[in-house]
């Protein structure tokens, strides 16, 4: 099995992605500066993966390391540990990043330096030693308003804020890293929709710090106690409802997508391969709400209040190339989403700072 390093593997993706590389036997080194992710994340994949004491191999086979994918020192020394104690580091998936559209808008100096300065760093080191093998978290927000519905890959990129267009810039710097070196390097850009639920255990999930950016994890807060209710932004989409419409997927689906990229890069040739990560279905504001209201058996409040700017009616995938290039599909819906995530909830109502 491989030695892989994982970028921001402490966060919400990355955490479900690790301890499915981990039950494939992989090894793994976490770089991850905590900026939005706890440590605690990691140590309850250790546990799910049966490695939970150094005893059993838990510390050789997952190594965390506190560091900034813009420190070129940390990644040197990252990298030159890696190939001193006799296991290289072989491929690469880049998670790490800010991820907030609102964010982004008002802090884009931020966002650029991060997102692209980091992914700079992080490709220059790999490059220096002989590692080109990557998997990189893009995102469907570099379709800004889609042209249409269900959206495949050759839909034009046109983010509509600085989020989108730093992942868009960064996709350009694979595509001119890839031609400056024909048949070396192996990349594949994975584009999100709506990553969202929970390891099924209940043992890790989605828990980002302060006020939620996103619609799952505002709506499983309001529903523990921890909000008193949830904002709908417009009700008069052009929808069944009324409410927009999203493309959610299983986070372990995606962690499933994120292995199958991995296999397919390091099973063929070199390339660079772009597909959208989705269910291909889609789901409404309000139907999202009702489906977490059965599997909690809690009330979700709403309101809804006038549209955000930038949004869209509806975004929803076209997964078909990644079924026929990986052989990847969801296997996993909404029910299950609204089950998995409430099972986090519930037992973590504050978080990974709940006792216990």
């Amino acid at each position: 099995m491989a030695q892989l390093l994982i970028t921001g593997g402490a966060g919400f993706i990355g955490s479900h992605t690790c301890l499915v590389l981990l039950q494939d036997g992989h090894h793994l080194i976490v770089l991850d500066n905590h900026s939005n992710s706890s440590p605690v994340a990691l140590e309850r994949v250790r546990a799910l993966a049966g490695l939970s004491s150094s005893a059993n191999g838990g510390r050789e086979r997952l190594h965390l390391i506190h560091g900034d994918i813009r420190d070129r020192s940390c990644l040197e020394q990252l990298f030159n540990d890696a190939s001193s104690s006799g296991r290289p580091i072989e491929a690469v998936i880049h998670f790490a990043g800010l991820k907030a559209v609102g964010e982004s808008v008002r802090e884009p100096l931020r966002y650029w330096d991060v997102n692209l300065t980091g992914s700079r760093c992080l490709l220059a080191a790999m490059s220096a030693h002989d590692c080109r093998t990557l998997v990189f978290s893009s995102s469907a927000t570099l379709y800004g308003y889609p042209e249409c519905v269900p959206i495949p890959e050759t839909t034009p990129i046109q983010p509509i804020n600085p989020y989108g267009h730093s992942k868009a810039a960064v996709e350009q710097l694979l595509h001119d890293l890839a031609a400056s070196a024909p048949n070396q390097w192996r990349i594949g850009c994975l584009r999100y929709f709506n990553p969202v639920g929970s390891h099924p255990s209940g043992a890790i999930g989605e828990d980002p710090l302060g006020i939620p950016n996103n619609l799952f994890p505002f709506v499983s807060q309001v529903a523990v106690g921890r909000r008193e209710s949830l904002q709908v932004f417009g009700g008069d989409w052009p929808t069944s409802d009324g409410t927009g419409v999203r493309d959610y997927i299983h986070v372990m689906d995606l962690a499933e997508g994120h292995r199958a990229a991995l296999d397919c890069l390091l099973a063929e040739p070199a390339q660079l391969l772009t597909l959208n990560l989705g269910s291909g279905q889609g789901a409404s504001v309000l139907e999202v709400v009702h489906a977490f209201e059965r599997a909690s058996g809690r009330r979700v409040p709403f309101e809804l209040v006038a549209r955000r700017e930038g949004d869209a009616a509806i975004t929803v995938a076209d997964p078909s190339l990644a079924l026929r290039r990986l052989g990847w599909r969801t296997q996993r819906g909404l029910d299950d989403i609204c089950r998995d995530g409430w099972a986090w909830q519930s037992a973590n109502p504050a978080g990974y700072d709940s006792q216990g």
